[in-house]
């Protein structure tokens, strides 16, 4: 069909320039409504017909062009998610989930409410008092966009306690997606050698080929841990002397007041752990399959791609080291700290002339090759799978201790011990998710064919059921794990003082049950651990001959009482049965009494009370050399309930919060203070009167 053609012939320049006055003011018109003028493309149609191409066309802006679309998945989902934006919990943007303890200081080493077993097979070096801490490829977010997307966090405490947290990502290529993640956690302390500063980073993107046959994974990521250690307090009597409010005037077993600086970019540890490591993660598969497209207009076609069979490939080099350092200055607390090293860790330290110069460290190496095929039983099913792979560990390690002229260790001393191991591990995979979402299955394993941890070993089996959205899920799972001890049990280890390895296997079985739905979440699990293994006292290992028990009963609802007024109720029961190492309280609960509703149009708001309570149990004592909490008899906890306020609002992108913490802790019998501590461990007090606020500020570039 021929097209008509438009003639324009110029008899004067008046109406010319008449012409152009009303196209240039038709442009700027229509630039102040919801429309965008876009310039004439040429169209070609199939069916002959044609749109005009020798013409001005007038369109709708689309929306979605001036917003973002993101969502995000973990390593291994296949569930995508969306940011979440609620409100309604303060611990959502802070440094630790509400249901941890630290000692006293954000940054110190920190410990759940509900027991968790170590449940990782093969090499584990065995320091986790400051994993919450950590930036771990389990918890690294894969993210899809449709615009650059920016989220800046800056939260700000008593005694200039500081977070800043910054994530930077966008889609590259609409296939291609790459980001960046860093935080900062800087805290003095309220009491002496408290002190923390963390550091840590990530780099993350992923790749998937336009025809969708290969796809690749990379994360580099850091962590650099630093945290003054003090031993506690050297007597809990004098928390209550008036002379001591400002609690840095109360004394401490370790460091002493030795006048820290403190920076928010680089505080002084003189005497605490330094725990640092780093990841290069990188992951690439090809499929082969069934292919299609689907041609969206005459330029733009989508291709589809059914896979059938997978290969896959993963290599991840890491490196970690952990040491405890003591490098005081002053000798006079540096003999006090050597007093402290002979009663509790049965070292004999001589200080040098300048001072004490201790450290103990192990450091570690690893590559790890991972191969593995995976194939899909149904065509257009990607949650469908069966997995086998193998993968090949090589890793060393080496034990430092300090100069033998500055110390002497009575236990043993050696020279520095370097270790090489290797480990070869068969594992497998099968995933059902079916197409009507209502079942989930999976069951995957892991077996140690060879090397340092052969015979460790551990399976999985998950069964989740969809009811309905008013129901919601319905999982039961069952795992076992036959776990070779954590390196710190060795005796090539620095932080072994005693010099004796503890070899037999711990064998963890976990049973659960999980009711998940809008307005609750209940779980019932069993822990059953064969040989566990722990710290006896500040320095010595042990493993329990016996079989420990645990059963655990949690719960989290939301009611509504009035129109904006809701009850967000957290509840832990927790049962040990016969004399065992395991410390836990039987009760735990969190209650948030919040007013919350959206107001003036753009004013999210949730705002309220606070409340914690545990009943009395002898908590866990904590060795500050080892990092490592170990159990007690002699000290019972007992706690008044913890009382908190907090405002959080939201306007749009833009996030307020503030809370006000410990308001239990006041005491009037010597004028009005906040003196009245609670504590998380034997002779490790929680703070008084505390004062948070932050901003999150969340925007598309």
């Amino acid at each position: 069909m021929n097209k008509k053609r438009i003639k324009i012939k110029c008899f004067s320049c008046k109406p010319l320039l008449m012409a152009c006055v009303f196209v240039f003011s038709a442009q700027f018109l229509m630039a102040q409504l919801p429309g965008n003028l876009r310039l004439p493309q040429a169209r070609s149609s199939r069916s002959g017909s044609s749109r005009g191409g020798d013409s001005l066309t007038f369109e709708h802006r689309d929306d979605a062009k001036d917003s973002i679309t993101i969502s995000y998945r973990y390593l291994d989902s296949l569930k995508s998610n969306i940011p979440d934006l609620s409100i309604d919990d303060f611990n959502r943007f802070f440094t630790t989930p509400g249901n941890y303890v630290n000692l006293g200081n954000n940054g110190t080493a920190a410990f759940p409410v509900l027991f968790t077993p170590v449940l990782k097979t093969g090499w584990d070096a065995g320091f986790h008092a400051y994993d919450v801490y950590k930036y771990t490829l389990e918890n690294t977010r894969f993210y899809q966009t449709t615009r650059p997307y920016t989220r800046l966090t800056y939260m700000l405490g008593t005694g200039k306690e500081q977070i800043i947290e910054a994530l930077q990502t966008q889609n590259i290529k609409p296939n291609w997606n790459a980001g960046i993640n860093y935080r900062l956690i800087s805290s003095p302390g309220l009491f002496q050698t408290q002190n923390a500063n963390h550091n840590n980073y990530r780099f993350f993107s992923n790749y998937q080929g336009k025809r969708k046959r290969y796809t690749a994974y990379l994360v580099l990521l850091g962590n650099k841990l630093k945290a003054s250690e003090n031993g506690g307090i050297q007597d809990d009597s004098l928390l209550a002397d008036p002379n001591r409010k400002r609690r840095v005037t109360v004394p401490v077993n370790l460091g002493g007041d030795v006048g820290q600086s403190y920076n928010v970019l680089g505080t002084t540890v003189n005497t605490g752990n330094f725990y640092t490591n780093f990841t290069a993660f990188f992951r690439q598969s090809y499929d082969f399959g069934i292919k299609d497209s689907i041609i969206i207009n005459d330029s733009t076609t989508e291709y589809l791609f059914y896979p059938k069979l997978r290969f896959q490939h993963t290599i991840n080099y890491s490196t970690n080291s952990y040491k405890f350092q003591d490098t005081l200055t002053d000798p006079t607390f540096a003999l006090a700290d050597a007093q402290v090293y002979n009663q509790w860790y049965n070292i004999s330290v001589h200080p040098a002339a300048t001072g004490l110069n201790f450290f103990l460290m192990d450091k570690w190496k690893s590559v790890s090759n991972d191969f593995a095929i995976r194939q899909f039983p149904e065509t257009k099913n990607p949650g469908q799978f069966i997995e086998a792979g193998i993968r090949l560990e090589n890793f060393s390690g080496t034990f430092s201790q300090s100069p033998r002229p500055a110390y002497i260790i009575q236990v043993f001393s050696a020279p520095p011990v370097i270790k090489k191991y290797y480990n070869a591990v068969l594992h497998g995979e099968y995933r059902n998710k079916t197409k009507n979402r209502k079942w989930d299955a999976l069951l995957k394993g892991e077996f140690y064919a060879a090397g340092l941890n052969a015979a460790d070993y551990s399976g999985y089996v998950s069964l989740t059921r969809f009811l309905n959205s008013k129901l919601g899920n319905i999982q039961l799972s069952f795992q076992n794990v036959n776990r070779s001890p954590s390196y710190i049990f060795n005796g090539n280890s620095a932080f072994n003082l005693d010099g004796s390895s503890i070899i037999k296997k711990e064998n963890i079985t976990v049973i659960s049950a999980v009711a998940n739905n809008p307005r609750f979440t209940l779980m019932v699990r069993n822990i059953s651990i064969a040989n566990y293994t722990f710290f006896k006292n500040y320095y010595q290992t042990d493993q329990f001959n016996g079989l420990v028990n645990i059963t655990q009963v949690t719960a989290s609802t939301k009611n509504k009482i009035t129109r904006h007024l809701g009850l967000y109720s957290d509840f832990v029961v927790q049962q040990t049965t016969g004399n065992n190492p395991i410390r836990v309280p039987l009760f735990y609960t969190r209650q948030r009494l919040a007013f919350e509703g959206m107001f003036f149009k753009n004013l999210n708001l949730s705002t309220g009370i606070e409340a914690k309570y545990n009943t009395p149990y002898k908590a866990n004592n904590y060795s500050p050399v080892m990092g490592q909490f170990f159990p007690q008899d002699t000290t019972l906890i007992t706690n008044l309930p913890e009382l908190n306020v907090f405002f959080d609002f939201r306007i749009k992108s833009f996030i307020g919060i503030l809370k006000i913490e410990n308001l239990n802790t006041v005491n009037v019998t010597q004028g009005l203070g906040f003196t009245n501590n609670n504590f998380a461990a034997p002779n490790y007090p929680t703070p008084g009167f505390f004062f948070r606020f932050g901003v999150i500020w969340s925007f598309v570039n």
